[in-house]
């Protein structure tokens, strides 16, 4: 991929002419955020962004959740709706273990930017529907176009619906499965391009970056880098 750098009423009554039962409202809407594409990280400048796209998948996210766990580092997984909902437990698990949410569509479709706006805010939305529902109420905090095929009508759907749209500056490049030597080497080379780091979970054999972040996540403890999300 190339690296992109520019970025929940019922409402219950009684029948027989008894009082109405209290009613619960509708969760509010999130508040909108920013349309602009995210890349820096809320702990500053000496930090990074650990984010984990296209899973979750029931062999390689919960090693990556046990690494994550391990060396007491939060990241943001960027959930495909139909796996979001094939697997929701591990959703809640992601959850649980204190990550954040991120929308990355329902079919993964790395064209997006050349589909209709109807196509578009589907994708989008049905995908947020989809993990919410996964999670048992959790909505995801960001929206990943797949590929970065980011649009100015997507950026701003998904803002308007609490999700800011999220780039990343070092993409790791283990998509291509070159190895995990080569995926640590072009970590390490690239982090100067700024703090939010592209790995996946899902999408193939993810065992070179299982092996790449047991090396990577001590590696960048131990160079004084901070673990943060994605500014909102």
């Amino acid at each position: 991929m190339a690296a992109v750098t520019s970025v929940w009423t019922a409402q219950a009554g009684q029948s027989g002419g008894g009082p109405a039962a209290p009613s619960r409202a509708a969760a509010p809407k999130p508040a909108a955020v920013s349309a602009a594409i995210a890349h820096a990280s809320d702990r500053g400048e000496h930090a990074v962004n650990i984010t984990i796209d296209d899973g979750p998948d029931p062999v390689w996210t919960p090693q990556v959740l046990r690494l994550l766990r391990d060396n007491g580092v939060k990241a943001t997984f960027c959930m495909v709706g139909t796996q979001a909902q094939a697997h929701p437990d591990l959703v809640r698990q992601v959850v649980a273990d204190g990550h954040r949410l991120c929308d990355h569509t329902v079919a993964h479709d790395t064209t997006m930017d050349a589909k209709s706006q109807a196509y578009q805010a589907k994708q989008i939305t049905d995908a947020e529907r989809q993990i919410t529902k996964a999670s048992g109420g959790v909505r995801p905090m960001y929206y990943r176009a797949p590929g970065g095929a980011f649009t100015p009508y997507s950026r701003k759907l998904a803002a308007s619906h609490g999700m800011r749209p999220l780039g990343w500056n070092v993409d790791s490049k283990d998509f291509e499965r070159p190895g995990s030597e080569a995926i640590i080497a072009t970590v390490k080379r690239e982090l100067a391009n700024g703090p939010t780091i592209l790995f996946h979970d899902a999408g193939g054999d993810r065992a070179q970056t299982v092996a790449a972040l047991r090396t990577l996540l001590p590696w960048l403890k131990q160079q004084g880098y901070a673990f943060g999300f994605p500014v909102r």
